[in-house]
């Protein structure tokens, strides 16, 4: 590992060891927590020096930057997971290059990725994204939306869906923040006794994961905690979420 990278490694460990002690405040079993290095903005470099700490799963919140990034990684045989608005005229290279869509929250982007995934005879883990909180800038279905929506998803046999994503407010009330990632737990759990085998709940960025380990989460999604911070304000790349991931 370079000097330039060599702080992941410390990074890693504390990140990892903050995931593990908020899960034993929240009197959980550690190892029911993913966590999902978002590596948006960073390049091919700092991604490929996290794959030598053992890291294989990167979160994107852009097409672009992951048709980008796959061609110099490619022998690192890393999963891509779509963690961003998706538009359907982008599905190309997501059905190409992603292992998964954590950001699906409308029939016609079900319906574009469904097209392109039987073009390329692939199927992948989708989450469908619900919407927690009030904020207009924020993307997700309703929670109202949500029960339909997953009906429909049945009939999508290249969409493994797999659970539910949320982000939550941007707000200093720790209240109001773990009552959105309560909503998504609560949503999740109606589904599974209507029969959906939806266990999965990724919910939680760098700033607020305890709460959302206290709420449930089985995945949290963490960028400037292991990776460092970015050139630009969160906003800039990620425009429904001025929180930091």
């Amino acid at each position: 590992m370079s000097t330039d990278t060599a702080y992941l490694a410390a990074n890693w460990a504390q990140v990892r060891q903050r995931v593990d002690e908020a899960c034993r405040e929240a009197g959980r079993d550690p190892a029911a927590v993913d966590i999902l290095p978002v590596s948006k903005t960073f390049g091919p470099e700092l991604i490929r020096a996290a794959v030598g700490l053992g890291l294989h799963r990167f979160g994107e919140n852009k097409v672009q930057e992951i048709r980008e990034k796959a061609p110099p990684l490619a022998d690192c045989g890393l999963a891509w997971v779509m963690i961003g608005h998706l538009q359907t005229n982008k599905t190309k290279d997501v059905a190409r290059l992603a292992s998964e869509v954590q950001s699906l929250d409308r029939l016609e982007l079900a319906e574009a990725l469904d097209r392109r995934l039987q073009h390329e005879g692939r199927a992948i883990d989708v989450l469908v994204q619900v919407k927690t909180s009030s904020e207009p800038s924020k993307y997700g279905l309703s929670p109202e939306q949500l029960g339909g929506f997953l009906d429909t998803l049945r009939g999508y046999d290249t969409l493994r869906v797999r659970g539910l994503m949320t982000l939550a407010a941007h707000s200093t009330d720790p209240a109001e923040v773990r009552g959105c990632f309560r909503l998504l737990r609560e949503l999740r759990d109606r589904a599974i006794a209507q029969g959906h085998d939806i266990p999965r709940l990724s919910m939680g960025m760098s700033g607020d994961f305890p709460l959302a380990i206290a709420e449930g989460a089985t995945e949290v999604r963490i960028g400037t905690a292991i990776f460092g911070s970015r050139s630009h304000p969160d906003a800039y790349y990620w425009p429904e979420s001025p929180r930091k991931a």
